[in-house]
């Protein structure tokens, strides 16, 4: 079944201690639609500007992205520059300019307002709600957030949370929202703001579930370097949505073996800057990755049962 993401496109700098990147393909919409892909159609809401460039165009093109919905208005694309720390779980904003994005209000086209499955990328919650409101009867509404709307547009964000079927929020985020800093009263306080699931990422530490099922703990996939982390919450819920709309329903052991493979997925695009990586990935890969972490994380694995 297809998938509607709404977000961004953009063109990122960034910095890390292995080097950089300058104006390179980023946005939410971008990471999360590369991502999706491997597992089901996927459909780009987003705006650029006069200087986005027709290879990029072409990328998505060649990965059956439909892209109908980029508009092109005149102006510059979504600019972000960041700097990481020597820990990369903290970065820091060196410039943002909004550009085209700014003001962005997209209207979904007749099919996209019949999708099943539909992915409110970090913008603003009123924004999400008027999307939101274009759909007739979605199967899974899942959105993510950013501490700046938390801060700023709290009452906006309180109005979508009961309206979602999974909220994908990091660790800091998730102690702002929820204003506990143990991180398991956070994910539940939440929770009981109305979302069904919520899925608290934690970086190099990956990522706690939570539901009225129960919680569920996936680890990151362990690296021995990590490049560039730009894109990998995005990367991890558009894998996570493709493997949801992939089943055509929502579960809690589907959305468990969907946040495995957001992980695992996850885990390839921090290896290189940017896009470089998954633009390159092949399902082999997802696959053999995704086996090697079960592997590890599961005792009882016939490698093991079978040695007795």
């Amino acid at each position: 079944m297809s998938i509607v993401v709404v977000g961004s496109v953009a063109y990122d700098t960034v910095e890390t201690d292995h080097g950089g990147v300058a104006e390179a393909l980023g946005g939410a919409a971008s990471y999360f639609a590369i991502a999706a892909r491997f597992f089901a159609p996927v459909s780009v809401v987003a705006v650029v500007g006069s200087d986005f460039r027709p290879e990029h165009e072409q990328l998505f093109v060649e990965r059956n992205i439909d892209i109908r919905s980029l508009e092109r208005r005149d102006g510059e694309t979504f600019r972000w520059h960041g700097r990481y720390h020597e820990d990369m779980n903290k970065r820091d904003t060196v410039a943002l300019a909004l550009n085209v994005f700014q003001g962005f209000k997209p209207n979904l086209l007749p099919d996209q307002r019949t999708c099943d499955f539909l992915f409110l990328a970090n913008i603003a919650p009123e924004l999400q709600s008027w999307v939101l409101s274009q759909v007739k009867s979605p199967k899974v509404v899942a959105a993510d957030t950013m501490d700046h709307w938390i801060a700023n547009e709290r009452p906006a964000l309180d109005r979508l949370l009961p309206k979602l079927d999974v909220l994908t929020i990091n660790d800091e985020e998730a102690r702002l929202l929820s204003g506990e800093h143990n991180l398991v009263k956070a994910g539940r306080a939440i929770l009981a703001m109305g979302p069904k699931s919520v899925l608290v990422k934690r970086g190099e530490y990956g990522v706690l579930q939570f539901s009225r099922q129960g919680m569920f703990a996936v680890p990151a996939y362990p690296l021995e370097e990590v490049v560039d982390p730009t894109g990998a919450g995005d990367t991890f819920a558009g894998a996570m949505m493709g493997f949801l709309a992939r089943n055509g329903r929502l579960n809690e052991s589907v959305l468990r073996t969907g946040v495995v493979y957001g992980t695992v997925v996850a885990s390839f695009v921090v290896e290189r800057f940017s896009l470089e990586r998954i633009t390159q990935l092949t399902w082999e890969e997802i696959d053999q990755r995704y086996r090697a972490f079960i592997e590890l994380t599961d005792s009882h694995h016939s490698r093991w049962t079978s040695q007795s």
